[in-house]
């Protein structure tokens, strides 16, 4: 396992984290919690320390789970980096919205640590900006959470580089968390660019696409209810046939390899420059035991091209 710092904040993490969006079964179909805390395991067996997770994965169900899968193994809390997030609140019927009010914020944080059974966050996170509370306001009560020694590091996920700046006039901050993956590259605009200049650590989420670079998806891909892949542009009409295309041809170079496109996908993610983690979302023991794979080695030069030669014929193919 590869590791890394994080930013400036002097905590140590696995250049792989164990993402449990899924594990906590909200728009994922439901969960198995006996399967989801042998997952946990697998990761923590295979060298991840790194866990990445969120008060609305399951609306409280994934921090728990954490927690239940750490204490059952009496993994000492100093070996594990724990990330979650604030600022997304939902009701009985499951409706969610932001809210990143102080208030809600030291309610937050109280009931993330009841969940995961710890004193302290190892990585905070604000989880989308909030339009109707001043970053300001979101950024001073977090700092008070990291001089009261509540949370070792501060991030954000989702943030503009305008939002970033003004954070950053506020609070300490160490790292973002956006979304970015081979099908996805947004982020190399303005937020990564930034990122490094600024020292700020990257945490790439979704680096699979939701499951779409793991080269397991066919042309009808069948949903389990209560899955919005079903709705997701990213596995519908054109789009997905474009995206199928991509994956058959990765396929192919990472056979070569003696990789799977997933590992072939992430590694493509921790070569870019400045990224520092790839959260790597399973709900299975195979599935994040397959993450041992893209670990030790690096992409060429020659082997960046090529995928970039890959992705810009799936575009121009799309265009005629």
């Amino acid at each position: 396992m590869e590791f890394a710092k994080l930013g400036t904040s002097g905590v140590e993490v696995s250049r792989v984290a164990l993402g449990t969006w899924a594990i906590g079964g909200w728009l994922w179909g439901g969960t198995d919690v006996e399967q989801s805390v042998r997952t946990i395991h697998a990761a923590v067996d295979m060298g991840i320390t790194t866990i990445d997770t969120a008060p609305v994965y399951g609306f409280g169900l994934s921090e728990e789970i954490l927690a239940e899968a750490l204490g059952r193994r009496q993994v000492p809390r100093e070996k594990v980096v724990i990330a979650t997030k604030f600022g997304m609140e939902w009701d009985e019927q499951q409706n969610t919205w932001r809210n990143a009010r102080p208030e809600r914020i030291r309610r937050e944080i109280d009931d993330s640590l009841r969940r995961l059974r710890t004193d302290y966050i190892d990585l905070y996170q604000i989880h989308w900006p909030d339009p109707n509370t001043p970053i300001a306001e979101t950024a001073q009560v977090v700092k008070e959470l990291y001089e009261a020694g509540k949370v070792r590091a501060i991030g954000v996920c989702n943030y503009s580089v305008e939002q970033l700046d003004e954070w950053r006039r506020h609070a300490p901050l160490h790292s973002v968390q956006p979304r970015y993956n081979l099908l996805e590259r947004q982020i190399e605009k303005d937020v990564l660019p930034y990122c490094r200049e600024h020292g700020l650590a990257v945490l790439a989420y979704s680096p699979l696409a939701r499951g779409l670079l793991t080269g397991k998806f066919t042309a009808n891909p069948n949903f389990k209810p209560g899955d919005s892949r079903q709705t997701d542009r990213r596995f519908t009409g054109e789009n997905y046939e474009r995206n199928l295309r991509i994956v058959e041809k990765l396929k192919v170079m990472a056979a070569e390899k003696g990789k799977t496109v997933a590992q072939l996908a992430v590694r493509w993610v921790l070569d870019q420059p400045g990224v520092t983690v790839a959260l790597w979302g399973a709900r299975t023991p195979a599935q994040i035991q397959e993450a041992a794979g893209v670990s030790g080695w690096r992409l060429s030069q020659d082997d960046l091209a090529r995928i970039e030669t890959i992705l810009n014929e799936a575009d121009q193919e799309a265009a005629r």
